[in-house]
């Protein structure tokens, strides 16, 4: 007991110095540094706004679209952010893998507690927005830490899963690239899912089985507005509306087990 203890000391230190490791190097040598971390999702927010809400006119049914845009902006580059680095994130620390002796999942972790940080950074940023902007919150904005937490389930099993896949095959990385810009259009981040149900309610429903656009939507519900549609408003089946809870589950357990398997090995491999 008292060596599964020290492990996980252990383990917690080297998680803490590799998360404050990543967090100085991300910007280093940037002129504006970590300010980067909120210019870069206000700025693709900018140009968002400008094409999508004033020249397409989307969103004009839904209060306050502008802040749920910004909102479904964030989520989405949290999303990309954790998976993208936590895929690569062995294959990074091959190095420190091959002359230090502890549990791998660790460098994973690192990687999307580092996104984590700046997905709340952009939350702070987004919630004085929304107040600026005229939002009234709710009761419903204290589920809101449920929704990050299954958000950073789903972000963590993929990177799991995936960083094992990564370490044999470096295809995967161009391949869920393509696959990420094909999520993003079906994603209502910068179109409302009310233009879905326009051309068919059930490629409305069928895209919201997704997780990650059940999660957007239900954010928006809970922190901007409950005229969001969601997932449980939509599909009155109860078995068919926890699909996207169950496909969280189901990445995050199927990518601890996979990387469980195979990652006494990845040294060797590397």
């Amino acid at each position: 007991m008292k060596i599964s203890n020290i492990l996980s000391r252990k383990g917690r230190i080297l998680l803490q110095e590799l998360v404050k490791t990543d967090f100085k190097l991300r910007y280093q040598g940037s002129f504006l540094g970590h300010l980067w971390s909120i210019l870069k999702p206000l700025m693709l927010f900018a140009i968002m706004y400008v094409v999508f809400v004033k020249f397409l006119k989307f969103g004009g049914d839904i209060p306050h679209f502008a802040v749920a845009l910004l909102l479904g902006n964030v989520l989405w580059g949290f999303f990309s952010e954790a998976t993208g680095f936590g895929m690569q994130a062995i294959v990074t620390r091959g190095d420190l893998l091959r002359k230090i002796n502890f549990p791998k999942y660790i460098v994973v972790v690192s990687a999307t507690i580092n996104a984590l940080i700046n997905l709340a950074i952009n939350l702070v940023v987004v919630l004085i927005f929304a107040a600026f902007n005229g939002v009234q919150f709710t009761w419903l904005v204290l589920l809101a830490p449920l929704l990050i937490l299954e958000l950073y389930a789903l972000s963590l099993g993929i990177a799991l899963l995936f960083s094992g896949f990564y370490v044999k095959f470096r295809d995967v990385a161009p391949l869920w690239e393509i696959f990420m810009q094909g999520l993003f259009y079906a994603t209502p981040i910068f179109y409302p899912i009310t233009m879905i149900a326009a051309f068919s309610p059930m490629i409305e429903k069928i895209m919201m089985l997704s997780p990650i656009a059940q999660i957007i939507q239900d954010l928006r519900f809970v922190l901007i507005s409950q005229e969001n549609a969601t997932t449980w408003g939509l599909i009155d089946n109860f078995w068919i509306a926890i699909i996207p809870l169950v496909l969280v589950v189901g990445f995050l357990v199927a990518g601890s087990l996979y990387f469980k398997k195979h990652s006494s090995k990845f040294a060797e491999i590397l």
